[in-house]
């Protein structure tokens, strides 16, 4: 009799446990959700042979039933998630089937978790919506549907367990006919039903089942606070935060991030310094409101104030420096870091990655990478083979490629890229090759590299043939990127009036001066007045700004002695008073990229260098022939 009872104390908790881990939301106490159903669960008599298994299992059991059951539960899930099964089928009995096939479901084995119920002697309602709910975390809905459909008892946690399967696979016109058609709702169902419909969008239908609603929890409120705010309702959305009852720092921190999102960095501070008690997701979200926001130094100051940071906050504060190319102040955050408690992951390491200049960088992340046993990530292998590239490491770049276990296409992008960028068209071409045959499905920055490897060697049919391609083999949209690599491929090779027409087919809206610069370029190289003198005109058009464009073209015309047409265009230079941007070289030192500009004044050691060049460097050059002075540097080569 002692043990029946116990089972009838643990039963409804097991149950209840699953329940809630099943929706991942609890109603708040105004609201609370409907028990559902034991029905269907019996006990063998207790005169059966004790050394039989199933009672060996029940025995132990029965010796843990005192215990919380709830932490009992939760250990078996513990079990299955680590993949000691042995461990967990010694504690199953038939009471614990349900919480054996919520772990599984947890764990992403589906079929497992099937196995398992169809070798189920009994099963409750529990077990039942368990198993649909996990055939809809995975994505099988019509398989979820089918079992919803198969089910003898149904309560309204069934019910909401199919809207949810539905809702979070985009399939809103089906939820709604399965919230439609429910016996009953609670407050879990509503606020599925109106998330669903605020994260497609449809903030009407959203805001006419809110208004609808007969209780609502905060997660409701802030279901529909948040949709509001993705829409681009900011008033709407403070004015139903400010009527909320009860607000949680969760609802405060929708609507500091929303605001920022949306803009609104100084609004979101007012939210922020209103806000009774912050915890760190609160700050994290203020601090990226103002990196968002370009407020840099503000946020700044908000990181620097904060007590207890999480990877999140570094990550955030790193990347923002890094977004903004301010590599000093990225670096020292990072080391400060290194120096705290917290370890950086993948979008970290990569935030660093990108902002980085010289080989021997790189190579100080890639060490802390391979520690960090992070190495067989894809993503931090496509970063390190794309800044090693960058740097000019091609052999770096090889390696990093060659050790990736796990490629993907945007690895083979990136290696073909740097291939094309250091000259190597022909490897880039292969990697081109052995991509398809690989299996992979090449993208639209595919198709840049490989024509940027084209546009290298002067590749004019190869280039011709890949751009054609493009959207007649692969039916990828051609890009401004596209286009402006074979504009060059071809200007290049001479092929000027044929780039022209090329130009000219372009959509006006993706036509910009960056590829009429190009043309232009290639007109004054080929000699051609008449298209430079069009071209010209179009880009002047475009950018009547820019001195350097007129400047292109007053130089097409003098080289063919049109000297009216040159004086006109350096007329108007003249008098719109622009300024040409002084040209400037840059030289890697010491792991420190120095940058030159033409009379220059403003670099530190700028009397050292002009002393230098008086002296020394001026001297030799006018002793020296160009081919001799340049010769040593070609045999290092």
């Amino acid at each position: 009799m002692l043990r029946r009872c116990r089972r009838r104390r643990v039963l409804p908790l097991l149950s209840q446990c699953s329940i809630l881990h099943l929706h991942g939301t609890v109603a708040e106490p105004h609201d609370p959700p409907r028990q559902p159903a034991h029905d269907g669960i019996s006990s063998t008599s207790t005169g059966e042979n004790p050394a039989a298994p199933e009672q060996r299992r029940r025995a132990a059991f029965d010796e843990t039933a005192s215990r919380d059951a709830a932490s009992y539960a939760a250990k078996v899930s513990l079990h299955l998630k680590h993949g000691k099964l042995a461990r967990a089928e010694v504690a199953r009995g038939l009471y614990l089937d349900a919480v054996m096939l919520d772990g599984h479901v947890k764990a992403g084995r589906v079929d497992r978790a099937r196995e398992l119920f169809d070798g189920m002697s009994v099963k409750n309602v529990v077990a039942w919506t368990c198993m649909v709910s996990g055939y809809c975390r995975a994505g099988r809905v019509d398989e979820a549907r089918q079992l919803f459909d198969a089910m003898p008892d149904r309560n309204v946690v069934s019910w909401t367990a199919m809207l949810q399967g539905y809702a979070s696979n985009g399939m809103l016109r089906e939820a709604r006919e399965m919230f439609d058609r429910m016996p009953q709702r609670n407050v879990v169902a509503w606020t599925v039903m109106v998330k669903a419909y605020a994260d497609s969008g449809q903030i009407q239908e959203a805001w006419e089942l809110f208004d609808r609603m007969p209780n609502r929890n905060t997660y409701s409120w802030n279901a529909m606070i948040s949709g509001f705010l993705s829409a681009g309702k900011v008033d709407e959305a403070v004015q139903l935060f400010e009527a909320m009852p009860h607000r949680n720092v969760v609802s405060w921190t929708i609507m500091i991030t929303g605001l920022a999102k949306n803009g609104s960095a100084c609004r979101a501070r007012e939210f922020f310094d209103r806000m009774p008690a912050k915890d760190t997701a609160a700050w994290n979200a203020m601090i990226a409101a103002y990196a968002n926001d370009g407020q840099l130094n503000e946020a700044q100051r908000l990181f620097d104030s904060m007590l207890a940071k999480d990877l999140v906050t570094w990550t955030t504060i790193i990347e923002a420096y890094s977004k903004n190319k301010r590599k000093d102040e990225a670096v020292n955050i990072f080391l400060r870091m290194r120096r705290s408690a917290v370890s950086p992951n993948i979008c970290t390491l990569i935030s660093i990655l990108v902002i980085l200049e010289s080989t021997m960088e790189v190579k100080q992340i890639h060490g802390l990478i391979v520690r960090l046993g992070l190495l067989s990530k894809t993503d931090l292998g496509n970063a390190l083979l794309t800044m090693y590239s960058r740097s000019g490491d091609l052999l770096s770049a090889w390696l990093a490629f060659n050790r990736l276990e796990v490629k993907d296409t945007i690895t083979w992008t990136s290696i073909m890229q740097a291939f094309a960028n250091h000259g190597c068209a022909y490897h880039a071409l292969q990697g081109f090759a052995q991509m398809l045959r690989h299996g992979y499905t090449p993208s639209s920055t595919t198709f840049t590299a490989i024509l940027s490897a084209c546009n290298h060697v002067g590749l004019v049919e190869k280039g011709r043939k890949m751009f054609k391609s493009i959207y007649s083999v692969y039916g990828i949209e051609t890009t401004i990127e596209h286009y402006s690599s074979l504009v060059d491929l071809l200007g290049r090779a001479g092929y000027v009036r044929e780039a022209k027409e090329l130009v000219d087919s372009m959509q006006l809206g993706m036509r910009d001066e960056a590829i009429l610069g190009t043309l232009l370029g290639a007109c004054m190289t080929h000699n051609e007045v008449e298209v430079a003198r069009e071209v010209g005109e179009d880009l002047v058009r475009f950018e009547p700004s820019d001195p350097e464009r007129y400047t292109l073209l007053a130089n097409v015309f003098a080289s063919h002695g049109m000297w009216d047409e040159t004086a006109n265009v350096w007329k108007i230079i003249r008098g719109s008073k622009m300024k040409k941007s002084p040209g400037f070289s840059q030289i890697e030192a010491n792991m420190r990229n120095h940058v030159f500009y033409s009379r220059d004044q403003e670099h530190p050691q700028c009397a050292e260098i002009y002393a230098m060049l008086h002296d020394t460097v001026v001297p030799q050059m006018k002793g020296s022939s160009c081919v001799g002075f340049w010769e040593p540097a070609e045999s290092a080569v």
